[in-house]
Order: C-alpha cells, then structure tokens, then sequence
C-alpha cells in the first residue's frame, strides 16, 4: 500500500483533507473501544489528526430518562458538528450556533480541547473558537457514532460493527448507564447495514466483526480511509428555487394533517379524563391547557420550528404527534395529581 507524503502527515498546498466517519452498530457492540483503537492506529502510523465523537460524552444524562427527547438532542448535537467542520473546511474559526443547550454544548467543547482540534484558550464569552495546528496541518479524521451525513467537499465513510444482539445486551447490562432491553431489541429490529448497492453515499462503508480491532480487517480499513480522503464527496449545486417551493408544500401539508391528529389526540384526551371523574373545574383548565399547547405546536410548525420542535431540520408528522404526546402527557399527569 502505498501513500502520499501529504496522506502520511503535514497536507500539501490547498484544501483541508478532511474525513467524516460513521460508525454504525447497535449500543455496547464496541464503538467506543474501536474509535479510540483507531485513533491511535493512524496517529501512529500515518501521522493524523483524529477526533472522536461519542454521544455518552456528550448527551445530557437526563436524555436516557425521556426518550422523546432524544431526536431532539441528537439534531442539535449535529448542528455543533456542521459548525467544526464548516470551521474546518473553511479555515476560519469555529462559531457558537445561536441556541444552543449550555451544558451540551460546554461538554462538545471540552470534547474538542481534549483531544487537540480547537485551542484551549478559547474564551466562552467570544462565541468563537479557534481551531489548533493540530486540526488544520494534517489529514483530519472525525470519527462519529450516530448515522450522520454532511453534504460538502469532504471524504465521507461509514464503519459497520456486526455484534450479536445477546452479546450486546450482556454488555449493555454491565454498564453504569445502561439503556432498556427492549431499545436495544427495537434498534436490533430496524438497524440495516450498508447497502453500497442501493445507496451511492454508502459506496465507501466496511463492515467489521466485533471485536472490532480484529488484526485482518486493519489493511481493509486503512485502505478504506485513505480512499475516502481521496475521494471527497462534492456538494451538488440544487435549484434552490424549486427547493423552496418544495419545502412550502410540505409544511403546508404537515400543518394541515398535524392540526387534525392533534385535534383527536385533545378530544380523545379530555374523554379519557371524564371517563376517570376528574373534576370539572380541572376539566376545563386541562382543556384550555391542551388546546392552547395545540396551538403553541401549530405556530412551532408555522414559524421554523422555534420551541417545541427546535432543532429539526426536517421533520414529519410522526415526529409532531410524538412530542406532542410527552407534552400532554405531562400536562395530564399534573391534573390527576390534583385529585389525589
């Protein structure tokens, strides 16, 4: 295998060489111990920069006790990365996105410093962050563990772990944090490997037996990065136009079956709660409660998505009713513990 000077260490003239990569697999089947195996691979043997994201570094604890907020998290964390890596493709510093969650934020933060990519002297109050030597005189790997896809000039692969479902229960039980059985069960159920085939933004994806570090799949992976950073996806120029008009007619729709279901999910909410006896006066503030929460989702929906359903850049009606759920659900919880 042969490699370039500027593949091995300090880049030539031009453009950052930058590479994303995803590693896919289901909770406790070793991303996180193949991430830092690899890190340390190519900062020893080609002379990288790598950085690791991992969300349990990341995430706010509290996150695992609500579920619904999850996906939530999950895009604004991804809104920090789009923010590093258009800092590195760009050359500049990197920039505060406006909202931002403090504490999620403060721990990326660290998470970068730490591992060298943005200067420890950074100054919070700044909003910006410059990036170190270490991010911008040499081949730069990000390395993610999430499904996650940046559309610019940049190498992009994807890593899949195979791990057995029972081998990763067993080891998600032993874990100080660990998630429901039956999550992992559920993402046991829908996670699909790299199809190449059926998807041209797969073409440069690996998968790998756990454990991950197994001798005979390094050559194969080191093959696959080099390629990768060779090769970067280039952004498609769209009709921007036609992009916007697309947009409109969708959320119009959105708007117009999510005013409805949510319409249903209030009435048949207010029977449940006649049928329980609740109180008539706490009938009434309950359905004021709920219509005005309707209403708060209807204009999120309307205005780009500002409170509730903050963060989203794209999102569907399955999305809307399954906030919109824990917000009554929550609410509803409220007026029962009155009668009690």
């Amino acid at each position: 295998m042969k490699m370039g000077e500027d593949v091995r260490g300090a880049h030539s003239e031009g453009p950052q060489k930058l590479v994303l990569c995803v590693l896919c697999g289901l909770p406790a089947a070793g991303k996180s111990t193949f991430a830092r195996a690899l890190r340390h691979q190519l900062q020893q043997e080609l002379g990288w920069a790598v950085g690791v994201v991992a969300y349990d570094d990341v995430m706010p604890e509290a996150v695992l006790e609500k579920p619904s907020q999850w996906k939530l998290l999950r895009q604004e964390l991804l809104k920090y990365l789009e923010h590093f890596l258009l800092a590195v493709i760009n050359g500049c510093q990197m920039s505060a996105p406006a909202s931002r969650t403090e504490a999620m934020w403060k721990d990326f933060i660290t998470c970068l410093k730490d591992q060298d990519l943005i200067s420890s002297a950074a100054v919070e109050a700044q909003s910006l962050y410059p990036l170190t030597k270490t991010a911008v005189s040499r081949p730069l790997l990000l390395i993610l563990d999430d499904n996650f896809y940046y559309q610019n000039s940049l190498g992009f692969c994807q890593l899949f772990l195979d791990c057995a479902l029972e081998t990763c229960l067993q080891r998600n039980a032993q874990r100080p944090r660990p998630l429901p059985a039956e999550t992992i069960h559920q993402m046991g159920n829908k996670i699909e490997k790299p199809n190449p085939e059926k998807n041209a933004w797969e073409h440069h994806s690996l998968e790998i037996q756990s454990p991950a570090c197994a001798s005979e799949a390094r050559l194969k992976l080191t093959d696959l990065l080099i390629t990768a950073l060779e090769n970067p996806i280039k952004y498609v120029e769209e009709n921007l136009e036609q992009k916007e008009t697309d947009r409109l007619i969708c959320s119009t729709n959105i708007l117009h079956q999510a005013d409805q279901t949510l319409r249903r999910i209030v009435s048949q909410t207010m029977k449940e709660a006649k049928d329980e006896q609740m109180l008539p006066y706490n009938l009434k503030l309950l359905a004021e409660e709920l219509n005005k929460l309707k209403a708060e989702f209807l204009e999120d929906l309307r205005q780009g998505n500002r409170k509730y359903l903050c963060f989203q850049q794209t999102i569907d009606l399955s999305d809307v009713i399954s906030f919109f759920h824990y917000e009554k659900d929550n609410i509803v919880r409220k007026y029962f513990s009155k009668q009690h």
